[in-house]
């Protein structure tokens, strides 16, 4: 009899830390979630995570990150305890977004960057949200490097642009419109929902004008019907009463 000795490697789907330090953090978070699973909603080949562990390396479960946010393009959507490559054809996540909080350390920062840079990580972005700074790399010649001119920056994998205005930081969906919080949304949503009802009701008193015009003409064109036919049977008594006056030897005077 054969006993295996190995041990099933665990993958733990928490890394024990909350997802966000501060409702501030957490907004933006949920933000730029949120808004890239719409950006991508009807492609069913990219993923979309927030607080996702990922795990780059097979067997090794102390080698992992939790990313704020992170997409991936050419893996398909779907629930999922953690992010482990090996079993997603291989493929890293090629965006990745972090959101500072007061608790995040340099020496922290600097790790990420170093395992982001090691596996492959095409675009990484750093958001400030207390001091509204935004910092961004993208990979050249293999190494993640510092974008010099972020602001107004349009992301070449996502299509999305990064606005600095005097309210904060801006992002923008590839046609210009501008990220929305959930709260923001649906006010959007009701606002477009009282226009369609307003445009409807101005169609219907369109329609009903409309209607009220064509009834109003139906009515003047039977008034002169009834006028044309009320001078027909004139003219027909006229007509019948020269005749009689004929008949009587009477001719009518002309004028």
């Amino acid at each position: 009899m054969v006993i295996s000795l190995e041990r099933e490697i665990i993958y733990p789907d928490s890394d024990g830390q909350p997802m966000a330090d501060n409702t501030k953090q957490f907004r933006w978070i949920v933000l730029l979630k949120e808004n890239l699973e719409c950006l991508f909603a009807n492609d069913p080949q990219v993923f979309v995570a927030g607080d996702l562990l990922w795990y780059p390396v097979e067997g090794r479960p102390d080698i992992r990150v939790a990313p704020d946010v992170f997409v991936v393009l050419g893996r398909p959507k779907g629930d999922r305890g953690s992010y482990r490559q090996w079993q997603e054809d291989k493929i890293t996540p090629q965006v990745v977004f972090e959101i500072l909080s007061p608790g995040n350390t340099i020496k922290e920062m600097a790790k990420k960057l170093q395992f982001y840079n090691r596996y492959g990580v095409e675009e990484y972005y750093i958001y400030d949200p207390d001091r509204e700074e935004l910092a961004g790399l993208q990979r050249l010649a293999n190494e993640l490097t510092v974008i010099e001119e972020i602001n107004s920056w349009k992301s070449p994998l996502l299509g999305i642009s990064f606005v600095s205005t005097p309210e904060g930081l801006k992002v923008y969906y590839p046609d210009g419109e501008p990220f929305l919080t959930t709260v923001e949304l649906a006010q959007k949503v009701e606002s477009e929902k009282q226009r369609a009802e307003s445009e409807k009701q101005r169609a219907e008193s369109e329609k009903q004008r409309a209607e009220s015009e064509k009834q109003r003409a139906e009515s003047e064109k039977q008034r002169a019907e009834s006028e044309k036919q009320r001078a027909e049977s004139e003219k027909q008594r006229a007509d019948r009463l020269v005749t009689q006056l004929r008949l009587l030897g009477i001719e009518p005077n002309e004028n």
